[in-house]
């Protein structure tokens, strides 16, 4: 599959089950992907953590396995990888650089605080993370053609119920996130048992059972929200809003459509001109 040079089709985000935004780092047990030129204000901390080229992270990545990061990416602290690390040209890490396996090296790579490697240093430009990403994808995603990987995400980021548990970490292109905003431009998915803090804004948002999620819903489209989850905020969506049983909303809800089961509770105002469903609990 050869790759077109456009990463835009890192369009999907998704956060796996038992995300947590804690301490400043976005942790995971699952891998992470970066999209290109995103402006991520916290650490990273996953299995293997891969960021795409002229991405700043504001903070410590910590890989549990393998750590790729592309050409004239900017890490505001320390990278601490578990076995090998592959730096690609121009990268900046503005705190120490800790490799537990073999570390591949590109040209005009600044390390400010040195970096300790036990494995072989080869001073080399390393494959470039957007081939390396779409043979991820083949590799975990089971993607054999291009054409083919709108119709995984969707499977992967969508309400489809057998969406796989080992969903990678993924943040699309362009994306800003920091403790007060989660902006991505389109779909966006949250998994299970996650803790976010900062308003989201998505093109349309699912979120999964049991999420806490300490800021506002703002979406283009429509929205999903599973039950015994908690917004301490407002929902807003330009489409149709899903609130399912024991989901506890601590703002208002305003969207085009609204189905609410009667076991939500809404603190604030509902504001749905295309009209309120009210959902029964199953006898």
């Amino acid at each position: 599959m050869e790759p077109t040079g456009d990463h835009d089709w890192i369009k999907a985000c998704t956060l796996p089950d038992h995300t947590e935004l804690q301490e400043r780092t976005l942790m995971t047990g699952e891998d992470i992907v970066i999209g290109d030129r995103c402006r991520i204000d916290y650490g990273l901390s996953g299995k293997d953590v891969v960021v795409s080229e002229f991405s700043k992270i504001n903070g410590n990545i910590v890989a549990a396995g393998d750590a790729r990061i592309d050409n004239w990416c900017e890490i505001g602290g320390d990278v601490v990888v578990e076995e090998d690390a592959y730096l690609g040209e121009g990268v900046k890490i503005q705190g120490k650089l800790v490799v537990k396996g073999d570390l591949d090296i590109g040209d005009n790579v600044q390390i400010e605080r040195g970096f300790e490697a036990k494995g072989w240093i080869s001073i080399r430009n390393p494959m470039p993370v957007i081939i390396y990403i779409m043979m991820y994808l083949v590799a975990v995603l089971g993607i054999e053609k291009e054409e083919e990987l709108d119709s995984v995400l969707q499977k992967l980021f969508g309400d489809e119920k057998g969406a796989p548990t080992e969903t990678p970490l993924m943040i699309p292109t362009g994306a800003v996130l920091n403790m007060q905003t989660f902006a991505v431009p389109e779909k966006m998915a949250i998994g299970s048992g996650c803790r976010l803090h900062g308003n989201i804004r998505a093109g349309s948002i699912t979120v999964r059972e049991e999420t806490t999620i300490f800021g506002s819903l703002h979406v283009k489209e429509g929205a999903s929200i599973a039950r015994g989850s908690v917004i301490h905020g407002d929902v807003q969506g330009g489409g149709d809003v899903t609130i399912e049983q024991d989901v506890h909303i601590l703002g208002n809800v305003s969207c085009q459509r609204l189905t609410l089961h009667e076991d939500a509770r809404v603190d604030g105002v509902i504001r749905a001109p295309g009209g309120l469903k009210i959902e029964r609990r199953s006898a």
